[in-house]
């Protein structure tokens, strides 16, 4: 692709909260999210404000050629009209934090979702839950059971 002086790229591995800053990572580690992938990229730029942007799928960044994350060209001048800066860090910072924004507002939701366990209606999830008395009880002494083997183990 030619050189453009007006767009950046953005790889999701800026953002990856698993990587050290010596391994690629760009923004903060508040503003990183786990596993990122292009589609959250872009998702999060949409977000943020950013109207103007290419995706390119199944591109390896140079120091990452077993990842084939993809890539997201965003324009300066649209991102200094949607965003106020032109600026590729302050760029990150702002997509960084909606996308962690997001991420956090759905592990929210998942958890509250969770501790109201399952719906009126749904007779195979609430199936799953319960369990009779005797189950819990035999499933104790196979644990102690398996305690006592382990000391009489080590005894000898």
């Amino acid at each position: 692709m030619p050189h453009n002086p007006d767009r950046i790229v953005l790889w999701p591995g800026y953002f990856n909260s698993r990587n050290s800053r010596r391994n690629g990572r760009r923004v903060g580690i508040d503003c990183s999210v786990n596993k990122p992938d292009l589609e959250g990229l872009a998702w999060a730029a949409r977000q943020a404000g950013v109207k103007k942007m290419k995706r390119e799928e199944g591109i390896c960044h140079p120091s990452r050629p077993w990842a084939k994350e993809g890539r997201l060209w965003i324009s300066k001048s649209a991102a200094k009209d949607d965003l106020g800066t032109s600026k590729k860090e302050e760029i990150l910072q702002i997509i960084g934090n909606r996308w962690r924004e997001i991420n956090i507002q759905r592990q929210n939701e998942a958890d509250e979702e969770n501790k109201r366990g399952p719906k009126t209606g749904d007779r195979r999830a609430r199936a799953q839950r319960k369990t009779s008395g005797a189950a819990r009880q035999a499933a104790a002494k196979a644990q102690r059971n398996r305690k006592q083997r382990g000391r009489k183990k080590w005894k000898k």
